[in-house]
C-alpha cells in the first residue's frame, strides 16, 4: 500500500492555507474529504491506504480566498483546483499546492 500527504500554501500572504476543504478521488469515487489545519496540512490524509493507480485531489481554493477577505471575480477564475496524479505501489507521494486567486503550481514533494 501507498500513502499520500498534501500541504497548501497561500502565495498571497506567504503563509500556510488553513481551512481549505479538499477531496481525494479515484475515478468518480470519493476516498477522503478533509480540511487543512493551521499549518495547511491534513494529517488524517496520510492514514488512508492507497493502491497503485491514478488519483485526483480537488481543492476548494475559491472558498478559501473569499473567506480570507479577497474580492474575487464572479465567477472566480479559480474556484476548484484539480490535481490528477499517479501513485506507484508501496510509495509515499507528497502533493503540495501553492495557490493564489489567479494561479497555482504543484510538484511532487518529499
Amino acid at each position: 500500500m501507498s500513502s499520500l500527504s498534501t500541504h497548501i500554501l497561500d502565495t498571497i500572504s506567504g503563509r500556510p492555507a488553513a481551512g481549505v476543504s479538499f477531496r481525494l478521488f479515484q475515478e468518480d469515487a470519493v476516498l477522503f474529504e478533509g480540511v487543512t489545519d493551521h499549518d495547511g496540512r491534513c494529517p488524517a490524509l496520510r492514514e488512508i491506504p492507497l493502491e497503485r493507480g491514478t488519483y485526483r485531489l480537488e481543492f476548494e481554493i475559491g472558498a478559501y480566498f473569499r473567506a480570507a477577505g479577497h474580492v474575487l471575480s464572479d465567477p472566480p477564475f479559480l474556484d476548484v483546483v484539480p490535481i490528477v496524479f499517479g501513485l506507484g505501489e508501496g510509495t509515499h507521494a507528497h502533493v503540495p499546492l501553492l495557490a493564489a486567486p489567479y494561479g497555482y503550481s504543484t510538484y511532487r514533494g518529499s
